[in-house]
């Protein structure tokens, strides 16, 4: 983990520190840089908890570090920070964004969030469904049963946006969605949130008039976020069964995503 990211992390952490180990017994504390390396290493890889490198520490201390955080929200704040100081530098495109889901499978889990996948002979499945700026920034993420259609997901999702919206009255937001969320609700959701939806016809439906000058619709940012994020294997198969656990593995795989843009925007 570079020296900068972690400067913006400890902080976050150490908000959420339990009291030192001189005050209630037991062991030391752990090498925090070290497991926080380890959980970013473990959906990088798909490594199960056991197999994780001895580098990152012990196993099973690093996995109830990864727990806590998990139900504290920790990993979601840290992510909301490198969103506010890439909104703070003007990097955020507010004003085109995009949605889609993305089914996974979750052999075993048992689950919250998992439902028999239709595209895979109703095997148990997962599915995540995504928000995104103009340049594929994830905003929202959630997760549920990969039989859930995607334009279900679509409050939840809007809702899951780990920063505050620019107001709609101040700055127009388009938001572009595919076939799938053809349908009343999904356009009543955008609508209710401030969006101008732009959502691409049901097969056979009626294709709307593309004026002249209208910029297209982009909704190939989202796809594209999502590939970003399948390079993370981990992410791919649905292991954990409880579903902070599971989103908690999300978060900072979004996270780095916004960290790169941010070393990005400083070195050049």
């Amino acid at each position: 983990m570079p020296d900068a990211l972690w400067e913006r992390i400890e902080p976050i952490l150490l908000e959420d520190a339990p009291p030192p180990p001189e005050e209630h017994g037991g062991r030391g504390r752990i090498d925090w840089r070290a497991a926080f390396d380890g959980i970013i290493s473990r959906p990088r890889s798909g490594c199960q908890w056991h197999t994780l490198p001895r580098e990152y520490g012990d196993d099973s201390p690093v996995h109830r570090w990864s727990q806590r955080r998990c139900r504290h929200g920790v990993f979601e704040r840290i992510r909301a920070l490198l969103v506010e100081e890439c909104d703070e530098l003007g990097e955020v495109q507010w004003r085109w964004q995009a949605a889609d889901g993305r089914p996974g499978k979750a052999p075993g889990s048992g689950g919250k969030q998992t439902g028999p996948d239709p595209t895979d002979r109703a095997k148990p499945g997962t599915k995540q469904g995504l928000l995104v700026e103009g340049d594929g920034g994830p905003l929202g993420v959630v997760i549920a049963g990969a039989n859930a259609p995607d334009f279900t997901l679509l409050e939840a999702t809007i809702r899951a946006v780990v920063t505050e919206r620019p107001d709609p009255e101040q700055v127009e937001q388009h938001l572009c969605l595919d076939a799938g969320y053809d349908n009343g609700p999904a356009r009543g959701v955008a609508e209710g949130h401030g969006y101008v939806p732009h959502i691409r016809p049901a097969r056979g439906g009626p294709r709307p008039e593309r004026r002249p000058g209208r910029r297209k619709a982009r909704r190939w940012v989202v796809e594209r976020a999502l590939a970003w994020l399948s390079k993370c294997r981990g992410l791919l198969v649905r292991y954990d069964e409880h579903e902070e656990n599971s989103l908690g593995l999300i978060q900072p795989a979004c996270g780095l995503l916004w960290y790169r843009r941010l070393h990005r925007i400083r070195a050049a």
